[in-house]
């Protein structure tokens, strides 16, 4: 029977998806079934928005948004016992397709609903499925209710610690199993206080002991702040003017421009979102010039309300300045539009990307994984599934905390991998460009990489000292100072004398550029590992229960039987370097002493040299992919053999052959092709592929940390 886990709160507003979301992500660690159930869907008008980030995690296996809904409000008035009945019955549907289920309980958005906690706890009850209580850190009525774009006062431990007791007689009237209670949203400097407090008020009110387990989760302003979005559709608006990838950054605050065009600049506060009458053309132009000046703040956006038109001629100009601020215009008054605006709660919804990676960054920080997981006796698995080898990638980088540069500072992917990494703390980060282009870019998409180093592949400095380094070394090529220093301005030569030179680990680049681009500086410059002869490749092809080694499937096109074993051995070191035990398949279209000719004698040559140059190393070849892959084949074309049929490290005879038989692979299998990795440098530099996604880049630097720490 699958592990189960239900996190419900007492009361709205506690921020209980962050820590659903952080549940699921833990969980996704060791579990290599995950599924999520809702049992009172939060609305019947609109899908929840909950439901459908938390399906949307790697780590959820295949479930329908309907399915994973067990009732409705309606149907829990009409008749209680029956819509348990139909909870019940179709989470059981759920549970016998998985290892755990994160369950989530209702959201207090019915009026009226003074019981909810009671009937959450009986669901909980009679599902099996043990509580993790949320209680809120913030004011939600009364005193500091009145929130201002997501903030409220916080709560002090004693009130904490009040409805903590309340909520946990309340789980114990219905039998239900409290396995611990996180306090979200809590005052951050007082979080050991808090954290004794509610644990001392749980362990009375339930007859436990001091020990529960119980973790505080402090208030983050960008987390309850609304997006831009958020903010349209709170006024009912529509985008007028600007980049709509940028309605994705939170407004901070509210300034409504009630007053001259000199006045409202000195309103002007980070992050704010400007509430400016339709039929004040100079307040308008005057905003947006100062949102350009990098003497002013940079605000979220612009609302425009009123429903007054704007003229040919403003547009015009509007349209020639190209500053990308989001312009709503709304037909709202503007005491109706600052009040829409204020009232608007953050959500932490799929398309936000910085509160996703905040939420998972505050639940990893301040709430112990692995406790959580062992009080689930969620069992271990020798199973990997791509999520895990991903998870395992990122916290081998974490605690290796090496410098990565990232040349390719203007392609919007590297921007978002980069918050990502950094609110992760897997590594730390250079990004090449000019520091207010980047920052600024980066501020709209709402992403956060304050904590990068910006620097500009023209810095007089040090094009000056990589320039005197690279004409050194390529001066026997006729190479001058001048042409030097306009060779390190290219951001991959830039990129890479910053790690020949020490003042970076490793580099990623290649999503805006070719791969010959990316890798020619490394070439040059970095040159490769003594007793290698070749640079060359591997894939890291993560199947749905293990992680295997293709190489080399992007760099050598037709290497020769010398460079095939270097390919083999260096692969052989890359899975070692990963955790993975090297048995080589020295890959052709025959098997054994069955076939013959050029490219099969090129094969059976490279497995000699590896076996005389490796001794130790199991490999197996000339070997046919079926062969060397299943363990039934493998029995009959080549019994008793140690890698037929268990090989994890596949080397490809030609370019062609491995890119197919890679690209076949993943669409068959729906296995997950991490690389290309480069191997055979002295200091690693990785490729990107052209169409990288955010996650292929994260991966990439993770990877390259890793080299780097070998």
């Amino acid at each position: 029977m699958a592990h189960s886990i239900y996190i419900c709160s007492a009361e709205g507003n506690t921020g209980k998806s962050t820590v659903a979301l952080g549940t699921l992500d833990t969980l996704s660690r060791r579990a290599t079934r995950v599924g999520v159930f809702r049992p009172i869907a939060r609305s019947t008008e609109e899908r929840d928005y909950v439901l459908e980030l938390l399906l949307a995690h790697d780590g959820v296996i295949e479930l329908g948004y309907d399915d994973a809904i067990g009732v409705t409000y309606e149907d829990v008035h009409g008749d209680p016992d029956a819509a348990l009945a139909t909870i019940v019955r179709r989470f059981k549907a759920i549970e016998a397709r998985c290892d755990v289920v994160v369950v989530i309980g209702s959201d207090y958005t019915d009026v009226g609903s003074p019981t909810e906690l009671a009937f959450n706890a009986r669901i909980a009850a009679n599902l099996g499925a043990p509580v993790l209580l949320v209680v809120g850190g913030r004011v939600t009525q009364g005193r500091g209710a009145s929130e201002r774009l997501g903030y409220t006062d916080a709560r002090t431990p004693d009130e904490l610690a009040q409805i903590t007791e309340l909520a946990v007689e309340e789980l114990e009237r219905e039998h239900a199993s409290l396995l611990g209670v996180v306090a979200n949203r809590a005052d951050p400097d007082r979080l050991d206080t808090i954290v004794d407090a509610v644990r001392a008020a749980s362990g009375a009110a339930g007859g436990h002991d001091a020990s529960v387990s119980v973790w505080a989760i402090p208030e983050d302003q960008y987390l309850v702040a609304p997006s831009m979005r958020s903010v349209m559709r709170a006024v009912g608006g529509e985008l007028y003017a600007g980049d709509p990838e940028l309605l994705e950054r939170e407004a901070l605050g509210v300034v409504v421009a009630a007053m001259s065009m000199e006045n409202v600049l000195a309103w002007l506060t980070e992050a704010a979102v400007v509430v400016v009458p339709g039929d004040r053309s100079e307040v308008l132009l005057g905003v947006l010039t100062a949102h350009a000046s990098a003497t002013f703040p940079s605000i979220a956006g612009i609302v425009l309300n009123g429903g007054f038109p704007v003229s040919e001629t403003v547009e015009r100009l509007i349209e020639g300045l190209k500053s990308g601020l989001p312009i709503i215009r709304t037909e709202l008054s503007s005491y109706d539009t600052a009040l829409a605006i204020t009232q608007t709660r953050g959500k932490l919804a799929a398309e936000s990307q910085r509160k996703r990676d905040t939420a998972l960054a505050l639940f990893e920080k301040h709430v112990d994984g692995v406790e959580l997981l062992d009080r689930l006796d969620v069992a271990r698995t020798d199973v990997v599934t791509p999520l895990m080898f991903e998870y395992g990638l990122l916290a081998r980088a974490r605690d290796a905390r090496k410098h990565i540069v990232l040349p390719e500072g203007y392609d919007d992917r590297i921007l978002r991998a980069a918050a990502t990494l950094l609110s992760r703390d897997v590594a730390d980060l250079t990004i090449l460009g000019e520091e207010i282009e980047v920052r600024s870019r980066a501020i709209g998409l709402g992403l956060d990489i304050s904590r990068a180093t910006v620097l500009s592949n023209h810095d007089h400095v040090l094009v000056y000292r990589f320039a005197d380094e690279y004409q050194r070394r390529r001066a026997h090529k006729g190479v001058t100072l001048e042409q030097a220093r306009d060779t390190v301005q290219d951001v991959s030569y830039f990129g890479t004398m910053m790690v020949e030179l020490g003042l970076a680990d490793g580099m990623v680049s290649g999503a805006m550029h070719t791969t010959a681009h990316t890798i020619r500086p490394a070439f040059e410059i970095i040159k490769t590992k003594p007793g290698v002869q070749v640079v060359s490749s591997v894939f890291l092809m993560a199947l749905a229960d293990r992680v295997l080694v293709y190489g080399d499937c992007a760099v050598v096109p037709d290497p020769t039987a010398e460079q095939l074993a270097d390919i083999a051995i260096s692969s052989a070191q890359t899975a070692e370097q990963f955790g993975i035990e090297p048995r080589v398949a020295m890959l052709s279209y025959s098997t054994g002493e069955s076939g013959s000719g050029a490219d099969v004698d090129k094969v059976r040559r490279a497995t000699a040299l590896v076996r005389e140059r490796a001794p130790e190393l199991p490999v197996e070849g000339p070997i046919q992919y079926d062969a060397a892959a299943d363990a039934a084949v493998a029995r009959t074309k080549l019994p008793g053999s140690s890698v037929a049929g268990r090989a994890t490290v596949f080397v490809f005879p030609d370019l062609n052959t491995g890119n197919n038989t890679y690209k076949a692979v993943q669409r068959s299998a729906g296995a997950v092709a991490i690389g290309p990795v480069l191997q055979g440098l002295r200091k690693p530099v990785n490729d990107l592929s052209r169409g990288a996604l955010v996650q292929d880049i994260v991966n990439t630097v993770a990877i390259t940390a890793i080299q780097a720490a070998s």
